[in-house]
């Protein structure tokens, strides 16, 4: 029988993690990354773009977001992995690949934390405008890293409780709205129906070009689905609970996004979304729920809390992961008795309040810049988890492929059909004058890590 983490050594429990996050850990993580701000606030940008046809993009966008995850999903459950993706890429496409893949990741989601702490603050102003901003940005870093400290099963549980708050609202306001378009409730007893989607200009009101420029603006609302790899390491039962969870998150992600943008563009004619304040506040005034701005900011709190749980334990199982692969300091892959990679978690705490403060400092087209990294690493990870899936793959025979537990339907082919997808998503980045800076910046920050890479190289040299 495997011996347990508990029972070893010292020495070799020095770098172990220790596996506590369960099925409904996972599944609800997953379905929390990718369900935030993008859909309270981001989703009247996309609508604006496209009108009530932004529903086709949101579905194309979740298959596109479906076959990653099952790209990745092939390979966590065959050989699952602190660093997931990162591994990967170095074990499938060569360190190179490995060490710009997590790096990035890395960054992508500092800047990402750096926006959702930032956010924080603003909301928790809304109740306490008297208290200094950066009150309550200190005290959610040390509060979040803190909770990272602590064993992975509190830090699952914590992430359950903040994404199912979330989930819980999004489907209150879609029963809502069905009852505001089928019976009027809350509408003097007028059922408004669903000709909305296309009395004002017809349900492509913006053509199909339109339809097909919103998205880039919906698949970064699937950002964050890739975590699901990086849980891999620490799940009690990868083959059970990666497979359940991915299956399950896609479906789950297309019904609230699709669900909840039917239901907000049947009530209100879709040229209004988004000029008299958040669509979903509106709804809940409709059903006379007056104090529903502060139901929406307590959501909002949750949901951006999860967030940054979300990215202090991403950055720091990556780091954890390339620590061990050499692609990091040695010093990364320490980890306490309870098995949390607490060197990483420190360095991300304080990471984050310098950035924060860097963040005021800075004008605010530089940060746009730095911010717009975000950007284009979504995209390059998403392009290496397909390339790398391509990789694995090639390694195998065809018996091998025959018993893989959790194939990805179609194999390459999907995932070449997906890659072209992602670059066609690139193209659509390169024409907006306003998001064409991700990729200048993207292309400056992999000049920066090939000459990192090559420096490291160097120095590995003269030590061998």
């Amino acid at each position: 029988m495997q011996q347990s983490l508990e029972t070893l050594s010292p020495d070799t429990t020095a770098t172990k993690l220790k596996r506590g996050l369960s099925t409904r850990h996972i599944r609800f993580m997953a379905l929390g990354s990718a369900i935030g701000t993008g859909l309270f606030y981001g989703s009247a940008d996309a609508i604006k773009m496209a009108g009530p046809s932004v529903l086709l993009a949101y579905l194309v966008g979740g298959i596109m977001a479906f076959i990653i995850m099952r790209a990745l999903g092939e390979m966590s459950v065959h050989n699952p992995q602190s660093g997931s993706f990162s591994r990967y890429a170095q074990d499938y496409l060569g360190p190179l690949a490995g060490y710009i893949t997590g790096w990035t990741y890395c960054f992508e989601i500092l800047i990402v934390a750096i926006a959702d702490v930032t956010a924080f603050g603003i909301y928790m102003s809304v109740w306490f405008p008297d208290v200094p901003h950066w009150m309550w940005v200190l005290s959610v870093v040390l509060i979040i890293g803190g909770i990272n400290l602590m064993s992975v099963k509190v830090f699952g549980e914590l992430e359950f409780w903040f994404s199912f708050f979330k989930v819980l609202t999004i489907i209150i306001m879609i029963i809502a709205g069905f009852g505001i378009i089928f019976w009027g409730i809350g509408n003097g007893g007028q059922p408004t129906g669903i000709h909305n989607l296309w009395s004002h200009g017809g349900f492509f009101s913006q053509g199909i070009m339109g339809t097909v420029l919103s998205l880039q603006l919906v698949m970064f609302a699937y950002g964050g689905i890739e975590i699901i790899g990086i849980t891999a390491g620490e799940a009690e039962d990868p083959k059970k609970s990666i497979p359940k969870a991915i299956n399950s998150v896609p479906w789950r992600i297309l019904v609230f996004y699709v669900g909840t943008l039917f239901v907000i563009m049947s009530i209100f004619p879709w040229d209004q979304v988004g000029t008299q304040g958040s669509p979903f506040v509106l709804t809940f005034q409709h059903m006379g729920i007056t104090v529903a701005a502060g139901i929406l900011n307590f959501v909002v709190i949750t949901a951006s809390l999860s967030a940054i749980n979300s990215d202090v334990f991403g950055v720091g199982r990556m780091l954890h992961g390339m620590a061990e692969q050499g692609q990091a300091p040695k010093m990364f892959s320490k980890v306490s008795r309870r098995g949390i990679p607490w060197v990483t978690v420190l360095v991300m705490m304080a990471a984050l309040l310098v950035a924060v403060y860097l963040n005021y400092i800075m004008p605010e087209n530089v940060f746009l810049v730095i911010a717009s990294l975000a950007t284009f690493a979504t995209v390059w990870v998403w392009i290496m988890i397909l390339f790398a899936q391509i990789g694995f793959r090639r390694q195998l025979s065809r018996q091998q492929v025959s018993e893989l537990a959790f194939p990805l339907r179609g194999g390459m082919f999907t995932s070449i059909f997906a890659i072209i997808f992602l670059f066609f998503i690139i193209g659509l980045i390169g024409y907006f004058p306003d998001t064409r800076v991700s990729l200048y910046a993207g292309g400056i920050w992999v000049v920066v890590l090939l000459l990192g890479y090559w420096f490291k190289c160097s120095r590995d040299k003269k030590r061998g």
